[in-house]
């Protein structure tokens, strides 16, 4: 008695050497099916890292534009407060010399420059109160009957934009006030 199994691989040995006869799926096909599979897969993987990759990119390309629009800004803000500076000394030039016409249009000036920092972000440092070192900046140091650590004048005002400190607030400190009368040494 034969074997059916033996007849049946007999026969496919023999159909596999006639010529143009193509094999059924065999274990050849389904390694090279899962070969292409894995290829696929790993090529899907890097075409989704790779979209990653560029949002992450566009993303902080904006940020960097963002800063680079802040420090466009920041260059110009303190180009200008020279200007405000001059213009602030000029009215009380004008308030002393009772120069009305002069001290009305250097006040109508100053208040447009102002108003336009103003809507850059640009804010006056507050001075009121004690010494903050992060925002003030100690110039001098003064026996007086306020708190010690308190500003007790501001030499030059202080402002930030935005976050960011500009210009520290320049101002004298109270200090402990002198223990003996006599001044002269």
């Amino acid at each position: 008695m034969a074997d059916p199994a033996k007849e049946q691989l007999d026969q496919i040995e023999q159909l596999d050497q006639v010529p143009g006869h193509v094999p059924g799926p065999g274990p050849e096909v389904d390694e090279q099916l899962a070969a292409a599979e894995a290829k696929a897969d790993e090529h899907l993987n890097d075409l989704k890292r790779l979209a990653a990759e560029f949002e992450n990119y566009k993303k902080r390309t904006a940020r960097e534009q963002a800063s680079l629009s802040a420090r466009a800004t920041e260059r110009l803000v303190k180009e200008l407060l020279p200007i405000v500076d001059d213009l602030e000394r000029a009215l009380q030039a004008a308030e002393e010399h009772e120069e009305a016409k002069l001290e009305e249009g250097v006040r109508l000036v100053h208040r447009q420059l102002a108003s336009a920092l103003e809507r850059e972000g640009l804010a006056e440092i507050e001075t009121n109160g004690k010494f903050d070192p992060h925002v003030h900046e100690a110039l001098l140091s003064q026996p007086s009957e306020a708190d010690e650590g308190s500003v007790i004048e501001v030499l030059q005002k202080g402002y930030r934009l935005g976050d960011r400190v500009l210009r520290p607030a320049r101002v004298v400190v109270a200090a402990q006030k002198e223990a003996n009368g006599d001044g002269d040494s």
